[in-house]
């Protein structure tokens, strides 16, 4: 990294990592919906300011710049790779464009916060986990879900034993979409389908409460394209511990999830990714309704966990810790393949 610095210390088998103590410069890879609204979150960040932007194409970088305030737009991926003032790329391209440019921006020095889902494939997801970890460098999946303040206190009430243990999660998360074949939503060379779009929010809820599944279990539809279309997973824990999971692009669904405890239980009222709102259920007493609003739009609190991060020179989150990105990919994975969808990764976007 190019920006000032305070010292700089060496990890076990990783390159040098820089702790920083100046402003955290962020480029933004691919100007899509979710970038629009992530970007307008840095108002709230302190330390990071978004500088740059690039897209393939380069009237949508230059848009999105004006739009933003943004010193620097690029036509292509590589440029802002290269960009010597950018201490950490936001990648929002499609899943199977993550992976290459994640890699390459790692070779480069960037600090990563890498959309969900992390990748298209399992292999992808390991391999950039494997290149973070080489270089030192701050590599996060931006599932905001784990930072919102509502899932913050769902997790301190679980870890105080407000329920009790743990035993059963339940989930939820499904849009009606129109079908259109040359929609990212639908199209296989774009990562289309229900699970890696939506489907990525259940697998993750569950997998933060309790961990990798011993056996997944999957049931679905597909679209023409061979895109998943909606897909129940059942995850066995083999203690009798479960999540019970459904997702869907082609109707919609409530968002709420609920924490089976042996003392009692929490629902996560919808819409669960990003919650406002718990009601946790003791036994044998009252229902207790908690609210913790988001700081911003919601998206402020995975980029000051990012940014926090890079300065401390951290190589990653104990929030969403990359063993919980893997994990997560790891069940998307198996769920695609039991529902016959084969997603790769899209070598060519740095070309």
């Amino acid at each position: 990294m190019s920006i000032s610095t305070a010292t700089s210390r060496s990890l076990p088998g990783a390159a040098s990592v820089v702790l920083v103590t100046t402003e955290i410069r962020w480029g933004i890879v691919g100007p899509g919906r979710i970038a629009d609204k992530v970007t307008r979150d840095f108002a709230v960040v302190d330390g990071a300011r978004a500088v740059a932007v690039a897209s393939r194409s380069p009237e949508r970088a230059q848009a999105f710049a004006e739009r933003h305030g943004l010193e620097r737009a690029y036509g292509s991926y590589a440029e802002i790779v290269a960009d010597p003032d950018v201490d950490v790329l936001y990648l929002s391209t499609p899943h199977p464009q993550h992976h290459a440019v994640a890699l390459a921006a790692l070779d480069a020095g960037k600090a990563l916060l890498v959309e969900k889902a992390f990748t298209a494939t399992t292999a992808g997801a390991a391999e950039v986990i494997d290149r973070a970890r080489a270089t030192g460098l701050f590599t996060m999946e931006a599932m905001w879900t784990r930072f919102q303040p509502a899932v913050v206190a769902l997790r301190e009430l679980i870890a105080d034993g407000a329920i009790g243990e743990v035993r059963s999660v339940q989930a939820d998360l499904g849009v009606a979409r129109e079908y259109d074949a040359s929609d990212r939503l639908f199209a296989m060379e774009l990562g289309g389908g229900a699970l890696l779009d939506v489907g990525v929010y259940v697998v993750s809820f569950a997998q933060m409460l309790l961990g990798s599944p011993d056996r997944v279990t999957a049931t679905g539809s597909l679209f023409p394209s061979g895109a998943d279309a909606e897909a129940a997973l059942l995850l066995d824990y083999g203690d009798g511990r479960s999540a019970t999971l459904t997702t869907s692009l082609r109707h919609a669904l409530p968002g709420q999830a609920r924490v089976f405890g042996t003392a009692g239980w929490i629902d996560v009222l919808p819409r669960f990714h990003h919650p406002e709102t718990i009601v946790l259920h003791r036994a044998g007493a009252e229902p207790e309704t908690i609210t913790r609003p988001a700081l911003g739009q919601g998206y402020s609190h995975e980029l000051i966990e990012v940014t926090e991060g890079v300065r401390a020179g951290r190589g990653e989150s104990a929030v969403m810790p990359l063993a919980d990105t893997l994990a997560v990919q790891t069940v998307l994975g198996e769920a695609a393949d039991q529902l016959g969808v084969a997603h790769a990764e899209d070598t060519t976007v740095l070309s």
